[in-house]
Protein backbone atom coordinates (compact mmCIF):
# COMPACT_ATOMS: atom_id res chain seq x y z
CA UNK A 1 0.00 0.00 0.00
CA UNK A 2 1.80 3.41 -0.92
CA UNK A 3 1.96 5.66 1.52
CA UNK A 4 1.85 9.22 0.41
CA UNK A 5 3.61 13.04 1.07
CA UNK A 6 1.66 16.58 0.79
CA UNK A 7 3.77 19.33 -0.51
CA UNK A 8 1.90 22.82 0.21
CA UNK A 9 4.05 25.20 -2.04
CA UNK A 10 4.43 29.27 -1.20
CA UNK A 11 6.26 31.55 0.45
CA UNK A 12 3.21 33.29 1.83
CA UNK A 13 2.76 30.07 4.43
CA UNK A 14 5.89 30.48 5.64
CA UNK A 15 4.49 33.21 7.45
CA UNK A 16 2.02 34.43 10.33
CA UNK A 17 -0.39 35.19 8.20
CA UNK A 18 -1.50 32.23 6.55
CA UNK A 19 -1.66 28.63 7.41
CA UNK A 20 -1.85 25.62 5.41
CA UNK A 21 -5.67 24.56 5.09
CA UNK A 22 -5.22 22.31 2.35
CA UNK A 23 -3.48 18.87 3.94
CA UNK A 24 -5.79 18.74 6.09
CA UNK A 25 -8.28 17.97 3.36
CA UNK A 26 -6.50 16.00 1.46
CA UNK A 27 -5.31 13.84 4.34
CA UNK A 28 -8.39 12.84 5.49
CA UNK A 29 -9.58 12.13 1.60
CA UNK A 30 -6.53 10.12 1.76
CA UNK A 31 -6.91 8.32 5.26
CA UNK A 32 -10.58 7.26 3.81
CA UNK A 33 -8.45 5.25 1.00
CA UNK A 34 -6.42 3.33 3.43
CA UNK A 35 -3.28 6.00 2.52
CA UNK A 36 -1.04 7.25 5.73
CA UNK A 37 0.24 10.49 4.94
CA UNK A 38 3.69 10.20 6.33
CA UNK A 39 4.97 13.55 5.80
CA UNK A 40 3.80 17.48 5.17
CA UNK A 41 5.79 19.78 3.67
CA UNK A 42 5.54 23.82 3.42
CA UNK A 43 8.26 24.85 0.85
CA UNK A 44 8.51 28.69 -0.66
CA UNK A 45 8.99 30.18 -4.03
CA UNK A 46 12.06 28.62 -4.48
CA UNK A 47 12.38 26.56 -7.80
CA UNK A 48 15.89 24.70 -6.41
CA UNK A 49 14.31 23.43 -2.95
CA UNK A 50 11.14 22.73 -4.23
CA UNK A 51 12.85 20.55 -7.41
CA UNK A 52 15.20 18.66 -4.45
CA UNK A 53 11.27 18.72 -2.00
CA UNK A 54 9.65 16.34 -4.78
CA UNK A 55 12.43 13.91 -5.48
CA UNK A 56 13.37 13.46 -2.18
CA UNK A 57 9.94 12.55 -1.53
CA UNK A 58 9.87 10.27 -4.54
CA UNK A 59 12.40 8.47 -2.59
CA UNK A 60 9.56 6.78 -0.31
CA UNK A 61 5.98 8.07 -1.27
CA UNK A 62 3.99 6.41 -3.75
CA UNK A 63 1.54 9.26 -3.87
CA UNK A 64 3.33 13.19 -3.66
CA UNK A 65 0.59 15.71 -4.09
CA UNK A 66 1.88 19.36 -4.36
CA UNK A 67 -0.77 22.53 -3.78
CA UNK A 68 -0.08 25.94 -4.84
CA UNK A 69 2.24 27.54 -7.62
CA UNK A 70 0.85 26.87 -10.24
CA UNK A 71 -0.18 30.62 -11.02
CA UNK A 72 0.57 32.41 -13.85
CA UNK A 73 3.53 34.80 -12.17
CA UNK A 74 6.95 34.36 -11.96
CA UNK A 75 6.86 32.98 -8.28
CA UNK A 76 4.63 30.57 -9.18
CA UNK A 77 7.61 27.88 -9.57
CA UNK A 78 5.58 24.05 -9.01
CA UNK A 79 5.46 23.34 -12.91
CA UNK A 80 9.17 24.11 -13.54
CA UNK A 81 10.32 22.06 -10.29
CA UNK A 82 8.16 19.15 -11.09
CA UNK A 83 9.72 18.84 -14.29
CA UNK A 84 13.10 19.11 -13.16
CA UNK A 85 12.37 16.70 -10.43
CA UNK A 86 11.16 13.95 -13.35
CA UNK A 87 13.84 15.30 -15.53
CA UNK A 88 11.22 15.84 -17.75
CA UNK A 89 10.30 18.70 -20.20
CA UNK A 90 7.68 21.05 -20.29
CA UNK A 91 5.29 21.33 -22.83
CA UNK A 92 2.95 24.04 -24.44
CA UNK A 93 -0.84 22.92 -24.95
CA UNK A 94 -2.49 25.19 -26.90
CA UNK A 95 -6.37 24.27 -26.37
CA UNK A 96 -5.45 25.17 -22.49
CA UNK A 97 -3.96 28.48 -23.87
CA UNK A 98 -7.51 28.85 -25.56
CA UNK A 99 -9.85 27.71 -22.74
CA UNK A 100 -7.91 29.96 -20.47
CA UNK A 101 -8.00 33.05 -22.67
CA UNK A 102 -11.82 32.16 -23.69
CA UNK A 103 -12.44 31.98 -19.28
CA UNK A 104 -11.32 35.75 -20.20
CA UNK A 105 -13.19 36.65 -23.18
CA UNK A 106 -16.49 35.58 -21.23
CA UNK A 107 -16.02 38.10 -18.44
CA UNK A 108 -14.87 40.39 -20.98
CA UNK A 109 -11.66 40.79 -19.48
CA UNK A 110 -8.13 40.42 -21.83
CA UNK A 111 -6.03 37.30 -21.19
CA UNK A 112 -2.54 38.74 -20.10
CA UNK A 113 0.31 37.31 -21.60
CA UNK A 114 2.24 35.94 -18.61
CA UNK A 115 -1.21 33.43 -18.28
CA UNK A 116 0.47 31.73 -21.14
CA UNK A 117 2.19 29.95 -18.10
CA UNK A 118 -0.11 28.05 -16.97
CA UNK A 119 -0.84 26.18 -20.92
CA UNK A 120 2.69 24.53 -19.93
CA UNK A 121 2.22 20.74 -18.68
CA UNK A 122 5.05 18.10 -17.72
CA UNK A 123 5.91 15.83 -20.66
CA UNK A 124 3.37 12.74 -20.13
CA UNK A 125 0.84 14.03 -17.77
CA UNK A 126 -2.88 13.75 -17.32
CA UNK A 127 -4.54 17.57 -17.76
CA UNK A 128 -7.13 17.51 -14.57
CA UNK A 129 -9.67 20.75 -15.48
CA UNK A 130 -10.03 23.32 -13.44
CA UNK A 131 -13.84 24.68 -13.02
CA UNK A 132 -13.49 27.21 -10.81
CA UNK A 133 -10.30 28.82 -12.11
CA UNK A 134 -7.43 29.26 -15.19
CA UNK A 135 -4.73 26.66 -13.58
CA UNK A 136 -5.36 23.11 -14.79
CA UNK A 137 -3.93 20.27 -12.27
CA UNK A 138 -1.78 17.28 -13.35
CA UNK A 139 -1.52 13.88 -12.74
CA UNK A 140 1.61 12.39 -13.71
CA UNK A 141 2.47 8.70 -13.37
CA UNK A 142 6.32 7.71 -12.62
CA UNK A 143 8.27 5.33 -12.19
CA UNK A 144 5.70 3.57 -10.33
CA UNK A 145 4.46 6.52 -8.37
CA UNK A 146 2.09 9.11 -8.80
CA UNK A 147 3.13 12.67 -8.75
CA UNK A 148 -0.22 15.13 -8.59
CA UNK A 149 -0.01 19.10 -8.90
CA UNK A 150 -3.88 21.01 -8.08
CA UNK A 151 -4.23 24.97 -6.98
CA UNK A 152 -3.79 26.48 -4.22
CA UNK A 153 -7.08 27.80 -3.56
CA UNK A 154 -9.54 25.59 -1.78
CA UNK A 155 -12.18 26.26 -3.83
CA UNK A 156 -10.27 25.04 -6.97
CA UNK A 157 -8.44 22.56 -5.45
CA UNK A 158 -11.26 20.34 -3.85
CA UNK A 159 -13.40 19.91 -6.40
CA UNK A 160 -10.51 19.12 -8.87
CA UNK A 161 -9.21 16.57 -6.35
CA UNK A 162 -12.77 14.67 -6.09
CA UNK A 163 -13.34 14.67 -9.17
CA UNK A 164 -9.86 14.10 -10.95
CA UNK A 165 -7.83 12.51 -8.66
CA UNK A 166 -10.12 10.35 -6.54
CA UNK A 167 -11.50 7.92 -9.26
CA UNK A 168 -7.92 7.80 -10.47
CA UNK A 169 -7.28 6.70 -6.60
CA UNK A 170 -9.93 4.32 -6.03
CA UNK A 171 -8.76 2.89 -9.58
CA UNK A 172 -5.63 2.02 -8.66
CA UNK A 173 -5.10 1.43 -4.70
CA UNK A 174 -5.53 -1.94 -3.53
CA UNK A 175 -8.87 -2.42 -1.16
CA UNK A 176 -7.33 -1.30 2.35
CA UNK A 177 -9.04 0.75 5.66
CA UNK A 178 -7.48 2.93 8.45
CA UNK A 179 -9.46 2.53 11.66
CA UNK A 180 -8.92 3.96 14.91
CA UNK A 181 -9.55 4.40 18.36
CA UNK A 182 -8.80 7.51 20.74
CA UNK A 183 -8.12 7.12 24.39
CA UNK A 184 -8.47 10.25 26.41
CA UNK A 185 -6.55 9.79 30.28
CA UNK A 186 -6.09 12.21 33.08
CA UNK A 187 -4.11 11.88 36.23
CA UNK A 188 -1.08 10.33 34.61
CA UNK A 189 2.50 12.53 33.61
CA UNK A 190 3.50 11.56 29.63
CA UNK A 191 6.36 9.56 30.76
CA UNK A 192 4.62 7.48 33.57
CA UNK A 193 1.97 7.02 31.03
CA UNK A 194 4.07 5.45 29.21
CA UNK A 195 6.02 3.25 30.98
CA UNK A 196 3.05 1.32 31.61
CA UNK A 197 1.25 0.86 28.49
CA UNK A 198 4.47 0.57 26.19
CA UNK A 199 5.12 -2.96 27.53
CA UNK A 200 1.57 -3.49 25.26
CA UNK A 201 1.91 -1.32 22.37
CA UNK A 202 5.10 -1.89 21.62
CA UNK A 203 5.15 -5.28 20.39
CA UNK A 204 2.59 -4.12 17.62
CA UNK A 205 3.83 -2.29 14.29
CA UNK A 206 0.32 -2.40 13.43
CA UNK A 207 -1.86 -0.36 14.77
CA UNK A 208 0.54 2.35 15.54
CA UNK A 209 0.38 3.87 18.72
CA UNK A 210 0.79 8.12 19.16
CA UNK A 211 0.95 9.37 22.70
CA UNK A 212 -0.24 13.53 22.85
CA UNK A 213 0.08 15.69 26.07
CA UNK A 214 -1.08 18.50 26.70
CA UNK A 215 -1.75 19.53 31.10
CA UNK A 216 -3.84 16.90 32.66
CA UNK A 217 -4.84 15.92 29.45
CA UNK A 218 -3.37 12.88 27.34
CA UNK A 219 -4.30 11.24 24.41
CA UNK A 220 -3.58 8.00 23.10
CA UNK A 221 -4.39 6.91 19.52
CA UNK A 222 -3.78 3.59 18.40
CA UNK A 223 -3.96 3.28 14.20
CA UNK A 224 -4.99 0.20 12.43
CA UNK A 225 -4.48 -0.33 8.48
CA UNK A 226 -5.47 -3.44 6.83
CA UNK A 227 -7.21 -5.11 4.20
CA UNK A 228 -10.51 -5.03 5.98
CA UNK A 229 -12.55 -3.23 9.06
CA UNK A 230 -13.01 -6.25 10.21
CA UNK A 231 -8.99 -6.91 10.12
CA UNK A 232 -8.26 -3.67 11.96
CA UNK A 233 -11.06 -3.84 14.23
CA UNK A 234 -9.65 -7.11 15.82
CA UNK A 235 -5.82 -5.46 15.62
CA UNK A 236 -7.48 -2.12 17.52
CA UNK A 237 -9.22 -4.68 20.03
CA UNK A 238 -6.22 -7.11 20.45
CA UNK A 239 -3.56 -4.06 21.46
CA UNK A 240 -6.56 -1.71 23.25
CA UNK A 241 -8.34 -4.20 25.26
CA UNK A 242 -4.87 -4.94 27.38
CA UNK A 243 -4.28 -1.05 27.34
CA UNK A 244 -7.81 0.16 28.68
CA UNK A 245 -7.19 -2.39 31.59
CA UNK A 246 -4.19 -0.87 32.59
CA UNK A 247 -5.40 3.03 32.70
CA UNK A 248 -8.13 2.11 34.49
CA UNK A 249 -10.47 4.98 36.58
CA UNK A 250 -7.89 7.28 34.68
CA UNK A 251 -9.13 6.50 31.15
CA UNK A 252 -12.19 9.17 30.71
CA UNK A 253 -12.93 8.83 27.22
CA UNK A 254 -13.08 6.14 24.18
CA UNK A 255 -14.72 8.62 21.94
CA UNK A 256 -12.29 12.04 21.93
CA UNK A 257 -15.00 13.22 24.13
CA UNK A 258 -12.88 16.42 26.63
CA UNK A 259 -13.74 15.81 30.26
CA UNK A 260 -16.00 18.31 30.43
CA UNK A 261 -19.39 16.77 28.26
CA UNK A 262 -17.90 13.27 29.97
CA UNK A 263 -18.94 15.23 33.25
CA UNK A 264 -21.88 16.67 31.89
CA UNK A 265 -23.39 13.45 30.53
CA UNK A 266 -22.95 12.34 34.27
CA UNK A 267 -24.56 14.81 35.67
CA UNK A 268 -27.47 14.59 33.39
CA UNK A 269 -27.69 10.97 33.69
CA UNK A 270 -27.71 12.00 37.82
CA UNK A 271 -30.32 15.01 37.11
CA UNK A 272 -28.03 16.62 39.19
CA UNK A 273 -26.72 20.21 38.93
CA UNK A 274 -23.22 22.25 39.58
CA UNK A 275 -22.08 25.20 40.43
CA UNK A 276 -17.70 26.52 40.77
CA UNK A 277 -16.47 28.29 42.66
CA UNK A 278 -13.20 29.72 41.59
CA UNK A 279 -10.16 31.50 42.81
CA UNK A 280 -6.78 31.15 40.71
CA UNK A 281 -8.61 29.40 37.49
CA UNK A 282 -10.63 32.76 37.34
CA UNK A 283 -13.73 31.11 35.78
CA UNK A 284 -12.19 28.48 33.62
CA UNK A 285 -14.07 25.80 34.71
CA UNK A 286 -17.20 27.76 34.10
CA UNK A 287 -16.04 28.56 30.82
CA UNK A 288 -14.96 24.81 30.12
CA UNK A 289 -18.45 23.27 31.16
CA UNK A 290 -20.85 25.92 29.51
CA UNK A 291 -18.71 25.09 26.03
CA UNK A 292 -20.52 21.88 25.75
CA UNK A 293 -24.49 22.15 24.11
CA UNK A 294 -26.97 21.59 26.18
CA UNK A 295 -24.71 22.67 29.61
CA UNK A 296 -27.57 24.93 30.90
CA UNK A 297 -29.23 21.35 31.85
CA UNK A 298 -26.87 21.03 34.53
CA UNK A 299 -24.89 23.95 34.89
CA UNK A 300 -26.62 26.70 37.21
CA UNK A 301 -23.44 29.07 37.44
CA UNK A 302 -20.04 30.16 39.60
CA UNK A 303 -18.22 32.97 41.40
CA UNK A 304 -14.61 34.14 40.74
CA UNK A 305 -14.08 34.50 44.39
CA UNK A 306 -10.05 36.45 43.35
CA UNK A 307 -9.71 38.47 46.51
CA UNK A 308 -10.27 37.18 50.05
CA UNK A 309 -12.97 39.69 50.50
CA UNK A 310 -15.56 38.12 48.12
CA UNK A 311 -14.59 34.19 49.27
CA UNK A 312 -16.04 35.82 52.47
CA UNK A 313 -19.02 37.92 51.15
CA UNK A 314 -20.23 35.79 48.08
CA UNK A 315 -19.77 32.51 49.83
CA UNK A 316 -19.76 32.95 53.22
CA UNK A 317 -16.15 31.50 54.26
CA UNK A 318 -15.31 32.40 57.54
CA UNK A 319 -12.55 34.83 57.66
CA UNK A 320 -11.00 32.74 60.72
CA UNK A 321 -10.37 30.36 58.22
CA UNK A 322 -8.28 32.09 56.30
CA UNK A 323 -6.71 34.06 58.86
CA UNK A 324 -5.38 31.08 60.26
CA UNK A 325 -5.40 28.87 57.40
CA UNK A 326 -4.72 31.41 54.53
CA UNK A 327 -6.73 31.22 51.09
CA UNK A 328 -4.92 28.80 49.69
CA UNK A 329 -5.57 25.66 51.90
CA UNK A 330 -7.96 22.45 52.51
CA UNK A 331 -10.30 24.27 54.74
CA UNK A 332 -10.80 27.42 52.14
CA UNK A 333 -11.39 24.76 49.57
CA UNK A 334 -13.83 23.30 51.48
CA UNK A 335 -15.56 26.55 52.29
CA UNK A 336 -15.73 27.58 49.09
CA UNK A 337 -17.53 24.12 47.78
CA UNK A 338 -20.42 24.53 50.65
CA UNK A 339 -20.75 28.25 49.76
CA UNK A 340 -21.30 27.70 46.11
CA UNK A 341 -23.73 24.67 46.61
CA UNK A 342 -25.50 26.03 49.53
CA UNK A 343 -25.90 29.82 47.55
CA UNK A 344 -26.91 27.89 44.23
CA UNK A 345 -29.04 24.87 45.71
CA UNK A 346 -26.80 22.93 43.42
CA UNK A 347 -26.66 19.50 43.91
CA UNK A 348 -22.62 19.49 43.84
CA UNK A 349 -20.12 22.09 43.47
CA UNK A 350 -16.39 22.20 42.96
CA UNK A 351 -14.35 24.98 43.98
CA UNK A 352 -10.43 25.88 43.16
CA UNK A 353 -7.65 28.03 45.18
CA UNK A 354 -4.40 28.07 44.77
CA UNK A 355 -1.43 29.88 43.62
CA UNK A 356 -0.88 30.14 40.16
CA UNK A 357 2.27 31.95 40.17
CA UNK A 358 4.96 33.62 39.45
CA UNK A 359 4.85 35.12 43.23
CA UNK A 360 3.31 33.96 46.09
CA UNK A 361 0.94 35.73 48.25
CA UNK A 362 -0.21 33.33 50.58
CA UNK A 363 2.60 31.60 51.85
CA UNK A 364 2.48 28.15 50.16
CA UNK A 365 4.50 27.07 47.15
CA UNK A 366 3.79 28.02 43.47
CA UNK A 367 1.63 25.61 42.02
CA UNK A 368 -0.13 24.41 45.34
CA UNK A 369 -3.55 23.97 44.27
CA UNK A 370 -6.39 22.54 46.49
CA UNK A 371 -9.86 21.46 44.68
CA UNK A 372 -12.81 20.71 46.55
CA UNK A 373 -15.90 18.98 45.92
CA UNK A 374 -19.21 19.47 48.21
CA UNK A 375 -22.26 17.23 47.52
CA UNK A 376 -25.47 15.82 49.59
CA UNK A 377 -22.89 13.46 51.69
CA UNK A 378 -19.46 14.82 51.86
CA UNK A 379 -17.39 18.14 51.38
CA UNK A 380 -13.59 17.18 51.51
CA UNK A 381 -10.65 18.91 49.36
CA UNK A 382 -7.17 17.28 47.65
CA UNK A 383 -3.83 19.47 47.36
CA UNK A 384 -2.42 19.12 44.52
CA UNK A 385 1.22 20.33 43.14
CA UNK A 386 1.20 21.28 39.61
CA UNK A 387 4.59 22.24 37.75
CA UNK A 388 5.17 24.82 35.13
CA UNK A 389 4.40 28.54 35.08
CA UNK A 390 0.94 30.86 35.45
CA UNK A 391 -0.71 28.86 32.18
CA UNK A 392 0.32 25.62 33.12
CA UNK A 393 -1.08 25.59 36.36
CA UNK A 394 -4.09 27.09 35.87
CA UNK A 395 -4.81 24.03 32.90
CA UNK A 396 -3.61 21.58 35.18
CA UNK A 397 -6.22 22.79 37.72
CA UNK A 398 -9.16 22.81 35.44
CA UNK A 399 -8.46 19.29 34.34
CA UNK A 400 -7.84 18.02 38.13
CA UNK A 401 -11.19 19.81 39.31
CA UNK A 402 -13.22 18.46 36.50
CA UNK A 403 -11.35 14.81 37.20
CA UNK A 404 -12.83 14.97 40.63
CA UNK A 405 -16.45 15.49 40.04
CA UNK A 406 -16.02 12.56 37.43
CA UNK A 407 -14.60 10.04 40.27
CA UNK A 408 -17.13 10.82 42.54
CA UNK A 409 -20.05 11.66 40.04
CA UNK A 410 -19.04 7.84 39.35
CA UNK A 411 -18.71 6.55 42.94
CA UNK A 412 -22.44 7.58 43.32
CA UNK A 413 -23.84 6.32 40.26
CA UNK A 414 -22.23 2.99 41.19
CA UNK A 415 -23.38 3.12 44.96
Amino acid sequence: MPDAEIIAVGSEMLTSQRIDTNSLYLTDQLNSLGVEVRRKLIVGDDRMLLTAAVRQALEYAGIVILTGGLGPTEDDVTREAVAAALSRPLLFHQEICDAIEERFRRRQRKMAEINKRQAYVVEGAEILPNTNGTAPGQWIEHQGRSVVLLPGPPGEMKPMFEAGCLPRLIQRLPTQVIRTRFYRVTGFTESDLDALIAPVYTKYANPSTTILASPGDIQVHLRARCETAEEAERLLAEVGTPIEKLLGRHLFSLTGEPLEAIVGTLLRELEATLAVAESCTGGMVGERITAVPGSSNYFLGGFITYSDLLKTELLGVDPALIEQHSAVSNEVACAMAQGARERTGATFALSITGEAGPESNSGVPVGTVFVGFAGPDATDAIRLGMPGDRTRIRGFATQAALDLLRRRLLRIEET
